[in-house]
């Protein structure tokens, strides 16, 4: 087993309920400001009445293996840690949005008060202090599980093991780090569904008001 950890997150979407307690968690636990996130739950609506039904994607960032948001920024405020979380430099970090340009995801933004990048880190500092990230443990229904997947003998690692997996784009070849357990093809595809524009909008207050 490797002494190196390397950690990764497996969404099990037939336990997903849609309920955004994650959305919430992840805005609390970082202090995420209004019409921004780091995470967030994709909908999508498939069928006609008697049959519809309702499909969700959360989405986070995957912290990939082969990052292009690293390669592409021109001041290096992109790196990854050994334990392969994706972080994002403070203070090196011009707002230049090269990265979120890069992004295949569409999973990083721009603070809006504070000027520079941000996406989710699979909250590190929890992380680094024993814990686990706070969208793992708000979610009800435990959909979420994260580990190391360099230790066999991880949670993770066996649900891998055990479940046929997918990940979002991965003709990208970027090698995510987040991993679904039935993930619809149509929810995957980035032009369908419900996107991180209505949460934007619905968001309970506006930078404006924040800032008066």
């Amino acid at each position: 087993m490797s002494k190196t950890k390397k950690w990764g997150m497996v969404i099990d979407l037939t336990r997903c309920t849609g309920c955004h307690t994650c959305s919430v968690a992840c805005k609390a636990e970082n202090d995420v400001p209004p019409g921004v996130f780091r995470s967030w739950v994709k909908v999508l609506e498939k069928g006609v009445y008697p049959d519809a039904k309702s499909y969700t994607l959360p989405v986070l960032c995957n912290n990939c293996e082969n990052a292009v948001c690293v390669r592409v920024c021109p001041a290096t405020a992109s790196y990854k840690r050994d334990d392969g979380i994706v972080m994002i430099d403070p203070h090196k970090c011009v707002g230049c949005k090269y990265c979120m340009a890069a992004c295949p995801y569409q999973v990083r933004h721009i603070n809006p008060l504070r000027r520079y990048a941000q996406k989710c880190y699979f909250c590190s500092h929890r992380i680094d202090a024993g814990l686990q990230p706070a969208c793992v443990e708000a979610c009800p229904s435990g959909a979420r599980v994260f580990g190391d997947l360099n230790d066999p003998d991880s949670e993770i690692s066996k649900i891998l093991v055990k479940n046929a997996v997918s990940v979002l784009k991965p003709e990208a070849g970027t090698k995510p780090n987040v991993f679904y357990i039935g993930l619809d093809k149509d929810i995957a595809d980035p032009l369908s569904g419900v996107d991180i524009e209505r949460f934007q909008k619905h968001d309970i207050k506006s930078v404006e008001d924040i800032l008066g």
